[in-house]
């Protein structure tokens, strides 16, 4: 059998020197099979244009909060790293982290700052405790930064971890109460508690009439004292502090509890019976 049509207006594109040859495949038959063919043909290539169009998937960004060690890993993997502390320009002072650039979080102009840099780039961020960086991680997340890393603990837990210091020592100009004198201080009365602050801290600024409101309360039977953390480094690395508002309840010289974070007075004065 012939799979072949001869050479005519019905298909042009088999010659005459196709005729008789049965290995040939079949071509076409008529003009209605050959505008299939060729239809065929061309939405093929144009999906296959249009596939070749398509942007490549985007990768999925990062914003993620690390430890001391996994951001000292990550300053050393990714050279080019945007490294920023976002504390107050007396804080980047007092000692940071070698290579960093100082973007003070409660600047007027913080985000139109943070909005010119490289979003393309990495970007390993702290400050303190890891309050105003995490608050700044998330919005660097809003604007789209691909790849965001938060120091958790901040500089107290880098410190504290024994990690490298720039700078360090340039402020403040005295280490503030030593641990001895701090234990000394806390068993002087039969019930103390301590607040560890900052000026700079919103949670810690939130607390402090929850704290007033408690002794006022107490009525003479609880002492409060305040511990400013940037005034005392050298307490805060010997008590292994890593984060701020942190309290401490002593009974007489004895410490009974603890709190790292915002907490109410309910909890307080549970802890006080």
């Amino acid at each position: 059998m012939n799979f072949l049509q001869p050479a005519d207006e019905r298909c042009p594109f088999v010659t005459k020197e196709a005729e008789g040859l049965k290995s040939v495949p079949y071509l076409c038959r008529d003009k209605s099979t050959m505008k299939k063919i060729i239809f065929s043909l061309t939405l093929l290539f144009a999906v296959v244009f249009a596939s070749c169009q398509q942007p490549a998937l985007k990768t999925e960004a990062k914003n993620e909060t690390v430890a001391t060690d996994q951001f000292e890993k990550l300053l050393a993997e990714k050279s080019n790293a945007q490294i920023l502390d976002v504390r107050t320009p007396q804080e980047f002072a007092s000692g940071h982290i070698k290579g960093a650039f100082n973007l003070d979080i409660y600047d007027a102009a913080f985000k139109e700052a943070l909005g010119k840099l490289d979003k393309s780039r990495p970007v390993l961020v702290y400050c303190k405790s890891g309050g105003r960086s995490g608050q700044a991680a998330g919005m660097m997340k809003e604007m789209g930064f691909n790849e965001v890393y938060n120091l958790q603990g901040g500089m107290l837990a880098w410190t504290n971890a024994g990690k490298a210091v720039d700078n360090a020592g340039a402020v403040p100009k005295t280490a503030g109460l030593s641990e001895a004198a701090y234990l000394e201080l806390v068993a002087s009365k039969s019930l103390v508690l301590v607040d560890f602050n900052a000026t700079w801290c919103a949670p810690c600024k939130k607390l402090a009439p929850i704290l007033d409101e408690i002794v006022k309360k107490e009525d003479g039977r609880l002492t409060l004292i305040k511990i400013d953390a940037d005034e005392n480094p050298e307490l805060m690395r010997a008590k292994q502090i890593e984060g701020i508002p942190y309290l401490e309840l002593y009974k007489e010289g004895k410490l009974v509890w603890k709190n790292m974070g915002l907490t109410d007075a309910s909890v307080i004065s549970a802890q006080l019976k």
